[in-house]
């Protein structure tokens, strides 16, 4: 069994739509600004994964200077790591995850979120936590300027 961790932030501006997990929040009047969709929960799920097969970062297989990558969906990113991580023989056990935002509320859409993430990775909804808080107006999260994701995964 293997361990892996991540961590990922992205702003929060005018003008993008908002992805988490690979759910849109649509009519958020803030998106997340990046290269690729900016999804933060999936990029530190993707790392977390990467890290427990002892693989490089995201940055590493996608790169931001890379226009392939220019506003992909990061659930087609996830797909291709989950391809990497089976080839080197591993499944999932169960990831679990943080999210850390003041904006937008994410609690009614986690059940979605769980169930995007499953689907895209071939897991069962039970393998998959999803949880959120907030940083009670503390920090760049508090202050609705980024939101942050944490992940942890357990492969076998």
């Amino acid at each position: 069994m293997r361990i892996g961790i991540g961590y990922d932030v992205h702003r929060l501006v005018k003008g993008r739509k908002l992805f988490l997990g690979g759910v849109e929040f649509e009519n958020s009047e803030l998106g997340l600004e990046g290269h690729s969709d900016a999804d933060v929960l999936i990029h530190a799920l993707m790392d977390a994964m990467l890290g427990a097969a002892g693989f490089n970062d995201i940055g590493y297989y996608f790169s931001d200077k890379d226009e392939k990558y220019r506003g992909i969906r990061s659930t087609e990113l996830l797909k291709q790591v989950n391809t990497l991580i089976k080839n080197a023989g591993y499944a999932i056990e169960n990831i679990d995850t943080i999210v850390v935002a003041e904006y937008p509320r994410v609690a009614p859409k986690i059940e979605d979120i769980k169930k995007i993430l499953a689907e895209t990775l071939g897991i069962s909804i039970k393998q998959v936590g999803v949880k959120a808080t907030t940083e009670e107006g503390l920090g760049f999260t508090g202050r609705k300027e980024g939101i942050a994701a944490h992940a942890v995964v357990l492969l076998k």
